[in-house]
């Protein structure tokens, strides 16, 4: 029985031992894969944009010192060029970044495996190639990279630990609006070499993370996005995306949202389930361009909670667009078990402070029993805000507080400490959670003050808190009256228009929360606050 015991777990060791070493060998396609190696780290003839892109954290064997790198190859013809090249090194200590982008023709870009030679402008040649053995053989997911800048050289031998991870499942998805991608990620890789800077050279050692991308999804040309990579201390590591549409919205779907994971060399998965808040933000110093620079990541798939903070935040590209690229830290918890990690961001979507208009008082007169209202004009689903409001009564020289952080675009005022006949001007003011982002709007005229009884609508909400229909108290006059119901951002889930509004509303489609009716009666507007179980 204990022989038979011990032939069961050696057969299970030599099962899994075989299982994570199939993809070391060439050539190699996942089942289902629309990905094969070596053939597509190669180039792609018929795809009209493609990218070999490589960052990682290096560290200095003499020295001790950190460093982290990006180093990425374009192919994206352009005049007389075939597309560019962008080096990118910080040193970790004084948050020094050395910035490079050159344009370049390949002297040699293989179709059949990466085999990348480039003719930089200016430059020596550069090359970032797969390693072969003594009868010139290729070695599996290991590769040489030479590059060098005005003040940087780069000469880096790399090996993959992990097996690829394909996001979308198989390597392939539709990307924002309507675009395509080819996509895998080499997310752990093992990196010794040399890092020539300033005129100093070190041997050093590292990891790093390298993409792949081919497609017509153009991050010159297509919407905007937030990216990351996280390596984990749990050994997962994650592709992470949101891309932002033309009006700043990002729509819940593999589209616009996709997070890919490797968990561990049997496990992958793709969703769209999960949620980046931003906690920071990062003007750049001649305050043209604004990043997010600390971001909270919540998924219920393997119960991620994880922060992510920029290590430097002036690691600003310029060339041959303005994005930022810059590494990252990470703490937080995988399914209730606390890691930390490093990683990459990079950024190509840019924040404004917010822009607001009043909309209700506007001039004339102003009643108590109504709600003071106001719009975003500039709506930007990564820049959630709050508003605090304020009033004045001699003429906007001094404003006292209303209310503080409210999430909605409507407020009524209580209890107001006012007199009929007061003249009153309003102020609110948009906040991120940070601060980095403000805005705010003044009543361009006063309004006269009408105390008006908010009890005197004589409109309910019942049953409250509501699982299915929500009832409008009997006896209420619904005629060309309109109704919006509007989530505690302040976004409008729903417009019932007066034809199809009843004194029954069925809230059976709303998420658990809280959550505001909106009706635009004749000459008014009333507000009420309901709860969806």
């Amino acid at each position: 029985m204990k022989f038979i015991y011990h032939i069961l777990i050696v057969a299970t060791f030599l099962s899994q031992h075989s299982y994570s070493q199939d993809w070391k060998t060439f050539p190699y396609q996942p089942a289902g894969s629309a990905i094969s190696f070596p053939k597509d780290e190669g180039r792609h003839t018929t795809e009209p944009i493609e990218w070999w892109y490589n960052s990682g954290q290096l560290k200095g064997n003499n020295s001790g010192k950190t460093y982290s790198y990006m180093l990425t190859y374009f192919y994206y013809p352009a005049s007389i060029y075939d597309g560019f090249r962008i080096l990118n090194i910080i040193d970790d200590a004084s948050g020094k970044v050395y910035e490079e982008t050159r344009p370049l023709n390949y002297t040699t870009l293989s179709t059949t495996q990466l085999d990348i030679q480039a003719a930089v402008y200016n430059r020596a040649t550069e090359s970032w190639r797969n390693k072969v053995d003594g009868n010139g053989k290729l070695i599996p997911f290991e590769y040489t990279i030479k590059a060098s800048s005005a003040v940087a050289e780069l000469n880096l031998d790399c090996k993959s630990l992990k097996r690829p991870l394909l996001l979308g499942g198989d390597g392939y998805f539709d990307q924002g609006a309507e675009q395509y991608t080819y996509y895998y990620s080499q997310t752990s890789n093992a990196v010794s070499g040399k890092l020539k800077l300033n005129g100093i050279t070190e041997d050093v050692t590292g990891t790093c993370w390298i993409d792949r991308q081919y497609g017509n999804f153009n991050p010159l040309t297509g919407e905007k996005y937030e990216w990351f990579q996280l390596q984990l201390s749990n050994g997962m590591d994650i592709n992470l995306w949101n891309i932002f549409t033309v009006q700043n919205t990002i729509p819940n779907n593999e589209k616009y949202r996709i997070l890919s994971a490797y968990v561990d060399e049997s496990t992958q998965y793709t969703i769209s389930d999960f949620t980046i808040e931003r906690l920071a933000f990062n003007w750049m110093p001649d305050s043209v361009m604004c990043y997010s620079s600390k971001w909270r990541l919540t998924s219920s798939k393997n119960n991620l909670d994880l922060t992510i903070t920029s290590k430097n935040n002036s690691s600003e590209i310029t060339l041959p667009f303005r994005f930022f690229e810059g590494p990252t830290t990470i703490s937080g918890t995988v399914n209730g078990q606390a890691v930390t990690g490093t990683g990459f961001a990079e950024l190509l979507h840019s924040y404004e402070h917010p822009s607001l208009a009043i909309t209700k008082p506007i001039g004339e007169t102003f009643n108590t029993a109504l709600p003071i209202s106001w719009q975003l004009l500039n709506t930007d689903d990564g820049r959630p805000v709050t508003y605090d409001i304020e009033y004045s009564t001699d003429n906007k020289a001094t404003f006292k507080p209303i209310a503080q952080g409210i999430k909605d675009t409507f407020y009524v005022w209580n209890n107001a400490p006012l007199s009929g006949g007061d003249n009153i001007w309003f102020k609110i003011t948009a906040n991120s959670i940070d601060g980095a982002l403000k805005g705010a709007a003044v009543s361009t005229a006063s309004s006269s003050v009408i105390l008006g009884n908010a009890g005197s609508l004589h409109i309910k909400l019942f049953p409250n808190p509501v699982s299915s229909d929500l009832f409008l108290q009997p006896g209420l006059s619904l005629n060309s009256t309109q109704a919006k119901i509007i989530d505690v951002n302040g976004r409008i889930v729903r417009v019932i228009p007066g034809n199809l509004l009843s004194s029954k509303v069925d809230v059976r489609f709303l998420p658990t929360g809280i959550y505001f009716l909106k009706l635009y009666l004749p000459e008014r507007s009333v507000v009420l606050k309901f709860i969806k179980k």
